[in-house]
């Protein structure tokens, strides 16, 4: 626990919350650490099967801190905007990008209860979340453009995904605000709710109910499956092994799932 994210656990379902409710939860150096601290704290941790990430307040994040980055870079140009997006942290992601994305390489599922705003860098942190729920109002856009930034945080790639490419750029290009019913016609948002964290919370109870072993070797075949291969006769056999550590009857039944026949379980 810190004065940026709060975790508490229970029943197997950990309830991640953004607490810089005074400043709508903005990104600044602190919360990008909280958030990268505690993405990786929850890949790790034991009897976590089902993770709900929202913002206290008036909104689950307004995006980046302007001020705060703007005198971090007046005092340490090292520490400005450039700075920081040369170098990388986390594989190929800088610390930015890794706020968003480390939600994504949690093993368990991962759902955003977003009310309010969900702008710039709020917006693809939710956007690193396996499913988004929203209550009908809430505000959403990819507001880099306002302040002369490519929005570089990973969530451009996870959108890609979710909605067609002429809308991911048509969002990118203006910056323009849009509710979450919107949202949820393109593609964007996964449920509407009058309480977005009460319905967020109850998912992941009944997630948490499931076979852990099978929701982690889901998560990790999904996560893998838009990226790989399977046209001209390709199989993904190697990714469902890694999937799901190579268990005869689970790699069988995917097997057959994605070749549409009877599985041949062994005995």
């Amino acid at each position: 626990m810190n004065d940026r994210v709060t975790v508490t656990i229970e029943a197997g379902v950990a309830d991640v919350r953004l607490v810089r409710a005074d400043k709508m939860n903005a990104l600044d150096d602190a919360m990008f650490n909280a958030l990268i601290e505690t993405g990786e704290r929850m890949k790790v941790e034991k009897g976590v099967r089902a993770v709900v990430i929202s913002g206290e307040g008036r909104a689950f994040c307004a995006g980046l801190d302007m001020g705060n980055f703007q005198r971090m870079g007046a005092r340490d140009p090292e520490r400005s905007a450039a700075g920081r997006l040369s170098k990388r942290t986390n594989g190929i992601a800088n610390r930015p990008q890794y706020a968003a994305w480390v939600w994504r390489e949690v093993p368990v599922p991962v759902i955003a209860a977003v009310h309010g705003v969900a702008f710039g860098g709020g917006f693809q942190v939710m956007l690193g979340a396996d499913m988004r729920y929203a209550a009908p109002d809430t505000k959403l856009s990819i507001m880099e453009i306002k302040w002369g930034l490519v929005p570089d945080m990973a969530g451009t790639q996870l959108l890609r995904h979710l909605v067609r490419d002429d809308i991911v750029r048509e969002l990118t290009y203006t910056g323009r605000v849009f509710t979450a019913e919107e949202g949820q016609r393109i593609g964007i948002i996964t449920r509407l709710c009058a309480d977005p964290h009460a319905e967020a919370m109850a998912t992941a109870r009944d997630i948490a109910g499931r076979s852990p072993d099978a929701i982690r070797a889901a998560k990790r075949l999904l996560n893998t499956t838009p990226f790989a291969p399977i046209a001209d006769g390709l199989m993904l056999e190697s990714v469902e092994q890694e999937a799901l550590g190579g268990k005869p009857n689970q790699i069988e039944a995917v097997m057959a799932n994605l070749e549409k026949r009877v599985p041949n379980f062994s005995d």
